[in-house]
């Protein structure tokens, strides 16, 4: 015990030495035109929480929702990468009239209910939220994993930031504004999109373009 003890604070005395000896790398200038609009869609990305009335084009829907978790390739994988390829964040989409699940294999809005539920995404102190047009809500379905441990909750949380950090990114570059927000009706969106106890419900993204 005293020889493995008295060996750790050998190597961490080595390790700080080591550490001392570096030198700060200074980074050159990013250049935000290089390659793709990515780059400027980064440096325009912002959080916004005021929105115009109007509604998207069917364009900019088409490819926001492509963006946000769509299929890139023939073998049905996606925009965004997931815990062992489970593909277990499902992209909810709030309108007006009604709520939907988008279908990334069929490039489609499924309806499943009708309503307006922008105040159940925008939950309570956050009226802001019912003012946007429409709002994406992502959820993890669990079943995916087989299980509900902790350890599975957590990557699904990760599958799901990465699909809404992919939606602010592009609503940067589509022109549109957007914030990422947790809180929301867990209760009322939970019923409103049908969903089980298999399913989390943990994130949401009002969605417009930007009030002038």
């Amino acid at each position: 015990m005293i020889r493995t003890m008295f060996s750790s604070v050998i190597l961490f005395c080595a390790l700080g030495i080591h550490a001392q000896d570096l030198k700060v790398i200074q980074l050159n200038v990013p250049d935000k035109t290089r390659g793709s609009a990515v780059m400027k869609a980064l440096s325009d990305r912002q959080s916004a929480r005021e929105y115009a009335t109007k509604s998207l084009q069917p364009q900019d829907l088409s490819d926001l929702l492509w963006a946000a978790n769509g299929v890139n390739r023939a073998d049905g994988k996606r925009t965004a990468p997931s815990c062992r390829d489970f593909q277990d964040v499902e992209v909810y989409v709030i309108l007006p009239e009604g709520a939907y699940l988008y279908d990334a294999r069929a490039h489609a809005l499924n309806p499943i209910s009708a309503g307006d539920y922008r105040g159940a995404v925008a939950g309570s102190g956050q009226d802001f939220a019912k003012t946007a047009p429409l709002s994406i809500v992502l959820v993890a379905d669990m079943t995916k994993y087989g299980n509900m441990s902790e350890g599975s909750k957590l990557m699904a949380a990760v599958d799901v930031g990465i699909v809404c950090q992919n939606i602010n990114v592009a609503c940067a570059g589509l022109g549109l504004a957007t914030v990422p927000r947790a809180s929301m009706n867990q209760a009322a969106l939970k019923t409103a999109l049908k969903l089980t106890d298999k399913h989390l419900l943990l994130m949401n993204n009002p969605i417009g373009y930007p009030k002038k």
